[in-house]
């Protein structure tokens, strides 16, 4: 039996449709510019002390992500696996814990290099210490909100999304492209040089994979270590 016209057309949409495209790229990214201009409006009118700050931008950020994944994945998609919301071994999340590690001391550098060529050496991320230092909830709190919410809200637009939809136009505009624009959404600050590294970290992790999972293990230690240590480091001096 030969395929008829209208089964050759729906089995051409399905192919077309098994990975994100340009229509993902744009509702996610606008999706993403709205609500991230309805967070920093709401950031400006609100009072908030510095330890609810702290978390308030964690759980905001993770909102963020996920809100702008939601209208992507349910433009024309509506499966997770072509997102890279898929199952990966053990042992490469136990390797992403290990890059992790690496990714956090490569943006370091990257972040100390960026300040002694500019000057520019604005602490952005004193929320994020103040409420990490407010006490065991506070901690736990941060922890929640800041290590595993938003880095699974961001690898889903970014990688998921954006990093996965630019995959056909090859390895290098897909990872440098992506991680420019994850890069470019935290601000012209010391964060930049550091959100770049981890974007390109987790974009080649989800090249290697096909699973955004061992990119948030990587972005869950690298916010972790980033936020901790300076809490550790006043306790242990005080």
């Amino acid at each position: 039996m030969t395929d008829t016209p209208r089964t050759v057309l729906a089995q051409a949409s399905v192919k077309r449709l098994s990975h994100p495209g340009w229509p993902e790229i744009v509702a996610g990214l606008a999706s993403y510019a709205v609500l991230y201009a309805a967070v920093i409006v709401y950031l400006n009118h609100a009072v908030l002390p510095p330890t609810t700050a702290g978390v308030d931008e964690f759980v905001l950020s993770a909102l963020i992500g996920l809100g702008a994944f939601v209208v992507a994945a349910l433009l024309r998609i509506r499966r997770l696996a072509p997102f890279g919301v898929r199952r990966t071994s053990g042992r490469s999340l136990l390797a992403a814990i290990g890059l992790g590690v690496v990714a956090y001391v490569l943006a370091t550098a990257a972040s100390l290099v960026y300040q002694a060529a500019t000057g520019d050496r604005q602490n952005i991320q004193g929320g994020y210490h103040a409420a990490a230092a407010g006490g065991v909830l506070w901690y736990l709190a941060t922890a929640v909100s800041g290590f595993v919410a938003t880095p699974i809200g961001e690898e889903l637009i970014f990688r998921g999304v954006l990093a996965n939809a630019l995959g056909r136009y090859g390895a290098q505009v897909s990872v440098l492209a992506s991680a420019a624009v994850f890069a470019l959404v935290h601000g012209i600050n010391p964060v930049l040089p550091v959100a770049f590294v981890v974007g390109v970290v987790n974009a080649l992790l989800l090249r290697r994979t096909g699973s955004v999972w061992p990119g948030i293990v990587v972005h869950a230690v690298n916010n972790a270590l980033a936020i901790s240590g300076p809490v550790i480091t006043a306790l242990a001096s005080g």
